[in-house]
């Protein structure tokens, strides 16, 4: 995925209220940005750092930037949790995701399962269908391992009790962490933070739901997922 028109550089004067940014460019310049995420943020919001956003010339918007990647520990990190689907499903088209690219079909958003939730993307040939979560991954421990989730979620445990249901009628399943920064090795649940959530991934995988992990390249001209990560799911 790439960015056009090119990103504009500034630095961080604070996020708040979940959804908004103030920041700086260099020649002096301040305004509001678009946050798009609902996330902590760990380690990826501190202020004064860099940050880039994209510039859109609809006037029906109230905040015409929006934050896409920060540097954070040294390396750019994409912070825009709405490209994470995008990211997998070019990764899919593309065979990067090789675990997942014998499907011919894909769709978006469907609804599914007992509480009619979306998935984010359902794969599909013939009568077989594979129900794909994905989840956009920032923080990073010492050691280049990233982490999931930075904050608690109960959405993120609602969703893997999904897939799992899925597994149960049959079908496959499979979880992938879209991990928006190059500098780590590896992927493990984040039990210091949700404790909930890596005990029901480690229940989900071995009630067979796939877990795939895939290292972005980020910079200010694009993202794109190229390079599959270990996924650590030892206690």
């Amino acid at each position: 995925m790439h960015f056009d028109p090119a990103l504009t550089e500034a630095r961080l004067v604070r996020r708040y209220k979940r959804f908004l940014a103030d920041v700086r460019t260099d020649d002096g310049r301040a305004f509001t940005a678009h946050c798009p995420n609902t996330g902590s943020m760990l380690g990826c919001m501190t202020p004064g750092t860099r940050v880039w956003l994209s510039h859109s010339s609809n006037p029906k918007r109230k905040y015409a930037y929006t934050w896409q990647l920060v540097e954070a520990d040294g390396t750019m990190v994409g912070i825009n949790t709405g490209l994470a689907n995008r990211l997998v499903e070019e990764a899919i088209a593309s065979g990067v995701i090789s675990e997942l690219s014998r499907w011919p079909s894909l769709r978006r958003e469907v609804r599914y399962g007992a509480r009619r939730s979306r998935i984010d993307l359902l794969l599909e040939a013939g009568d077989r269908r594979c129900y794909v979560e994905v989840k956009n991954v920032t923080a990073a421990v010492d050691g280049g391992v990233a982490i999931f989730p930075d904050a608690v979620s109960a959405r993120g445990t609602r969703h893997l009790e999904e897939l799992m249901a899925m597994r149960r009628e049959g079908h496959e399943a499979a979880l992938v962490f879209c991990v928006q920064r190059g500098d780590v090795r590896r992927v493990r649940p984040a039990d210091h933070i949700d404790p909930a959530y890596g005990e029901r991934l480690r229940e989900a995988a071995d009630a067979g739901v796939r877990v795939l992990a895939y290292r972005a390249d980020v910079d200010s001209a694009g993202v794109r997922l190229a390079k599959p990560l270990n996924v650590d799911l030892s206690p």
